[in-house]
């Protein structure tokens, strides 16, 4: 497995999204963790001082010699909250003492202890900045001040092993993340490799002509999706080749029986063992009508696949069209005993085709009608709207065409009944040429049909 494999990209893309998830959340809890610590730092400082001062002025009941005192009172105040102890051999870091952290001012706002060198003591406190301090009150009067100052504290020993150990849990907490997360990626990436290594060697194996290729479908997902298309790709490659070695095998067929009837007689009349009689001439020929029949059936096919088959469109009315497509068969169907009749209404669209093309298309679906409806059957031809479509329609209540069959009806030498392979006009490429036809002509041809009740094939052509 090469480092370009869609395995390894996988791989490697659940771990860089992993990677980058676990360092924005180790780096937002240890932005958070130090803010947090030092608000808690800070507020705990605070709030012993204030408890302190409210002890001090209810005992002493002003302010007068609170400047005296202060040393005392952070002291005492910090010896109500112990800190932890740091670690033996720690040294206390460098910065700002603690005791430095607030300062204080009266109830009027005069500087009593300084804090921010901007107030020094006895000067006045804007009321804007008294508003962000710590109200001192003793019995519901606010009888000072708590001022904070702007710098943060450094932490001691013990805050910074939290800190630390914090750190360690998250750099641990990464390292986890990112095995699982690799672990899981290869899970992903197998499960989604696997069907696309199996398809892979599907597509060879057809490659080397072993085309009916079925691949498992493990998921309902896109992959699921395309090994269910990539089967129905496969079985419809095996049934074209398959048709088109069924279609070979009748091509040669059908040319090699009037071949062989046909060399038969010359020889037989060169060894002078028949005579060139008319009716014996006559036979020859037509074999020879059968042969080009089927020359230009095929040749008529390649160039509609080819897109070469020429086409003069004119607006015509369905009505006359079916009239004149039923017109050349009435005087067969009466013999046969059948009857044909063309059913339209005069106030149907007309439809732009060409008038030639779809009196052959007619031709050939109106004698296979004929071929295999019996004597008292009907065939009728209709047209109606749907859409913005026209709906031509040839149906008869013949012999109809086994379900199985249906699908197939207009695949080239495609036969409902085998054993009229031989009849003379039938080569197997009537329906064939009826959609090779309307579809060159912008329409589509679909056919419905219950064996014993007939059959009836739709033409679908644009208004």
């Amino acid at each position: 497995m090469t480092q370009n494999s869609l395995l390894w990209k996988l791989i490697l893309a659940f771990m860089l999204v992993a990677i980058v998830t676990a360092g924005l959340v180790a780096l937002f809890v240890r932005i958070s963790s130090v803010d947090r610590l030092t608000r808690l730092v800070i507020d705990q400082e605070r709030n012993t001082l204030q408890a302190s001062l409210v002890e001090y002025y209810s005992a002493h009941g002003s302010w007068d010699a609170v400047a005296n005192d202060w040393q005392q009172i952070r002291a005492e105040s910090t010896l109500t909250t112990p800190a932890p102890q740091p670690p033996p051999g720690d040294r206390q870091p460098e910065g700002p003492d603690r005791r430095k952290l607030f300062g204080l001012a009266d109830a009027q706002g005069k500087v009593l202890i300084q804090v921010d060198p901007v107030y020094p003591p006895g000067s006045m406190v804007p009321a804007s900045v008294l508003l962000t301090g710590t109200g001192v009150m003793v019995n519901g009067k606010q009888v000072g001040t708590i001022l904070a100052a702007t710098f943060q504290p450094r932490f001691n020993p013990a805050e910074n092993l939290f800190l630390q150990r914090t750190n360690e849990a998250l750099f641990l907490g990464m390292i986890g993340a990112m095995v699982v997360a690799l672990f899981i990626a290869i899970l992903l990436a197998m499960n989604l490799i696997r069907p696309l290594r199996a398809l892979t060697q599907a597509a060879h194996n057809i490659t080397q002509g072993q085309l009916e290729q079925q691949v498992k479908v493990r998921s309902k997902d896109e992959i699921g999706e395309l090994a269910l298309a990539f089967n129905r790709m496969s079985q419809e490659v095996a049934r074209v080749n398959l048709s088109r070695r069924e279609m070979t095998a009748n091509i040669a067929h059908d040319l090699r029986t009037p071949i062989t009837v046909i060399a038969g007689y010359i020889e037989s009349m060169r060894d002078g063992d028949l005579e060139p009689t008319a009716e014996r001439l006559s036979l020859i020929y037509s074999e020879i009508e059968q042969l080009q029949n089927l020359v230009g059936d095929l040749r008529m096919l390649s160039q509609a696949d080819a897109g070469d088959l020429s086409l003069i469109p004119q607006p015509l009315a369905p009505k006359y069209l079916l009239e004149r497509a039923a017109a050349p068969f009435q005087h067969r169907s009466e013999r046969q005993g059948v009857a044909l009749s063309a059913e339209v209404s005069d106030n149907l669209p007309v439809i732009n085709v060409d008038e030639s093309r779809m009196m052959q298309v007619f031709g050939n679906l109106i004698i296979n009608a004929l071929r295999f409806t019996p004597a008292g059957g009907k065939i009728v031809l209709s047209a109606y709207t749907a859409e913005d479509k026209v709906v031509l329609t040839v149906q008869d209540n013949g012999a109809g065409i086994p379900a199985e069959e249906l699908p197939f009806i207009f695949e080239r030498f495609q036969r409902v009944d085998k054993s009229r392979h031989a009849e003379k006009g039938e080569s197997g490429l009537g329906l064939a040429i009826v959609k090779s036809l309307v579809e060159a002509q912008g329409g589509s041809v679909r056919a419905e049909s219950k064996p014993d009740e007939g059959t009836t094939i739709f033409i679908e052509l644009p208004i």
